[in-house]
């Protein structure tokens, strides 16, 4: 990928360089039509080479249509943060109930919420288990 970078930046300043030698001719770059300038007082015009113009119009398309396209996004980069302050609320949230709720509970209440379909532990009045039966499993 680093090789096919560097091909095309070495095809491109070939190209810049190739335009750059094809159009040095002087020219006048005015900023206001037909001698408006003078009304405003000083020099709108300026001479420079014909690629120098053809390279700063490129520039100056460029930074246009950055600045076009930062704008028309701001309603998306301003939705990606109200969501990500969301997601980060409801994540906090969500621990928080985790610990909450993951606590020991209470022997009488763990009893109370036993599903009905699971036998009762039924007490056992020595250490060892009756033979022939075993141990419930732990909570």
């Amino acid at each position: 990928m680093r090789f096919i970078r560097l091909l095309f930046l070495a095809l491109l300043a070939v190209v810049l360089v190739a335009v750059a030698l094809a159009n040095r001719d002087i020219v006048t770059l005015s900023a206001f039509p037909a001698n408006f300038g003078q009304y405003l007082g000083g020099r709108w015009s300026v001479d420079m080479p014909l690629f120098m113009v053809i390279f700063l119009a490129f520039a100056v398309g460029m930074l246009a249509g950055l600045v076009w396209e930062y704008l028309r996004e701001a309603h998306i980069r301003r939705q990606a943060r109200q969501r990500s302050a969301e997601i980060a609320r409801l994540e906090s949230e969500v621990g928080h109930l985790r610990r909450n709720h993951a606590a020991p509970r209470d022997e009488i209440l763990a009893i109370v919420d036993r599903p009905k379909s699971a036998p009762a532990a039924r007490p056992v009045a020595s250490a060892e288990p009756a033979p022939g039966t075993t141990l419930p499993s732990p909570r």
